[in-house]
């Protein structure tokens, strides 16, 4: 079956026309024609016992380019499973997931102690990927790119830094020709979980944001213009001259917008990439906890990219479909082996596999039946 959005890149620029895109996957049954082998058979078998099987989930714009394109893929070995997948933001993932209208959730930043006890049932968060959050901008008549530090990303959010050409971006760009254009601040306006990244990054950074701003999925900006999602932020920075902004690292790629690279814990400059990704996450499996809620934004180490997060697919325990859970567990076990190979031509870095051990574990906890 033809995938309805084409290629990977239209599937990431097509939420740009339609932001809550839905996904349609189709899954396995154990006697289909494909003779490729899933990670396990029991969301074929559940889906084939029970005829066709809808399951519905929503979440983060964060992780949607790779979540397409495992659906993309899932589908050439399942048929007669739809799974319909809508990128409306954590906030609006967590919130759903919460009232149960949807069977599964992804969020970029984990559940808090409060949100998870309001909840009508004991969640898991699965780590899918690591993906990094990168400053973008469009100022016009500049060669070459900015740097960046944690400080300065927030003195700007914070509105104390209001001009390009201010003294605090040009002692980090020496000998760059800074225009004395406004800065136009872009932001997330809907619970995000790129929100959540970026300002856990600022607050670490910032004594003066962590304050005033603080760290959660939606946060009281003081300054800056809103965008839906990751791509009404990168829609906004790529059409206003003189802007900011931030998004996951593909979006950026995607739309050629320029970014920056920021200063680690090491004091280093680093620019967004795959093994910068990969070098945050050294040290999170061996204090990873038993619930994977976890941060990893500034994280020691040199080459280490600072702004970088895991992403999480977030599953009831206990859950009341009983097909739809073994087959959203089969799907798990395939993204965590089949699928991590994929994740580093869309940008993102692979699980390490210390991590994927401890979830293949966790998933045992869930019921299936």
């Amino acid at each position: 079956m033809k995938f309805p959005f084409g290629s990977v890149q239209s599937m990431v620029q097509m939420p740009l026309r339609s932001l809550c895109a839905t996904i349609v996957v189709v899954c396995v049954t154990a006697c289909g024609g494909n003779s490729s082998e899933p990670a396990s058979t029991s969301g074929a078998a559940g889906a084939s016992a029970s005829g066709n099987v809808q399951i519905n989930g929503a979440g983060a714009t964060f992780p949607y380019p790779i979540y397409s394109k495992w659906f993309s893929e899932y589908n050439k070995l399942y048929p007669e499973v739809q799974i319909n997948y809508q990128s409306i933001g954590s906030g609006g993932g967590i919130r759903q997931l919460t009232n149960q209208t949807v069977f599964f959730g992804a969020t970029d930043g984990p559940m808090t102690d409060e949100q998870m006890k309001s909840a009508p049932g004991p969640i898991l968060h699965l780590p899918a990927v690591l993906g990094a959050v990168v400053p973008v901008y469009n100022v016009p008549g500049i060669e070459g790119e900015l740097k960046f530090s944690g400080s300065l990303i927030a003195d700007i959010y914070l509105g104390t830094v209001k001009t390009w050409d201010d003294p605090a971006i040009a002692k980090l760009n020496p000998g760059v020709k800074l225009p004395a254009t406004d800065i136009t601040v872009v932001h997330r306006s809907d619970g995000s979980g790129t929100t959540y990244i970026f300002v856990d990054f600022l607050s670490k950074t910032s004594p003066a944001f962590k304050k005033k701003v603080g760290v959660n999925t939606s946060v009281n900006w003081p300054a800056g213009v809103g965008g839906k999602g990751n791509e009404g932020v990168a829609g906004l920075v790529s059409q206003t001259p003189g802007s900011i902004g931030y998004v996951e690292l593909i979006y950026a790629l995607q739309n050629k917008i320029s970014f920056g690279a920021v200063q680690n814990l090491a004091g280093e400059f680093v620019k967004a990439s795959v093994d910068a990704v990969t070098k945050a996450a050294e040290g999170a499996a061996a204090s990873m906890p038993s619930d994977f809620r976890v941060s990893i934004t500034n994280a020691p180490g040199a080459g280490a990219y600072p702004i970088s997060s895991f992403t999480w697919i977030l599953l009831y325990e206990a859950p009341k479909d009983a097909a739809s859970s073994r087959i959203m567990v089969d799907f798990m076990r395939w993204a965590l082996t089949d699928g991590q190979k994929q994740a580093t031509e869309l940008g993102y870095a692979q699980l390490p596999s210390a991590v994927v051990q401890m979830e293949m574990a966790a998933l045992d906890r869930v019921k299936v039946s």
